[in-house]
């Protein structure tokens, strides 16, 4: 008889420590698939920042070359593949500053507060993560002081 319980002690603990090595073995997995995605992610980004510099110098000379319809072309081809990426410019003239996303290099005077004027560098998301704060110039109202 205590041979048997014996015995059903030993398979208890032995399927306990089965079930315990299979669930670290999956969080393994998990852990080590995450942490693929998270590199995956970084190098994406990497990539992505040095190509909106180029996408800067495109537009840059678009400035300069308005008419030219190969640079019109290449711009639109740029943004058409950071779009099919899951890139998007952050929308910020007119808005209310938000320094998580815009980086204001200037105040300049203006009838609102806080107000963006002027973009001066545009910035970018990769999903809901900001990858390129935009520069912008941003308003103040000043009062005049009479003597």
């Amino acid at each position: 008889m205590d041979d048997k319980k014996s015995q059903k002690k030993q398979t208890e603990d032995y399927k306990n420590k089965y079930l315990r090595a299979l669930a670290d073995y999956q969080n393994l997995e998990k852990r080590t698939q995450l942490e693929k995605e998270r590199i995956t992610q970084r190098a994406a980004e990497q990539i992505i920042q040095e190509l909106l510099e180029t996408l800067d110098t495109v537009e840059n000379v678009q400035k300069h070359h308005p008419s030219d319809q190969g640079i019109k072309l290449a711009v639109g081809n740029f943004h058409a593949v950071l779009a099919n990426h899951g890139v998007v410019k952050i929308d910020v003239l007119h808005k209310k500053f938000d320094p998580i996303e815009m980086e204001c290099i200037e105040v300049v005077e203006s009838d609102k507060d806080d107000a963006v004027t002027e973009e001066v560098r545009p910035g970018y998301k990769l999903g809901d993560k900001v990858i390129r704060v935009a520069r912008v110039k941003v308003g103040k109202k000043f009062t005049k002081v009479t003597s």
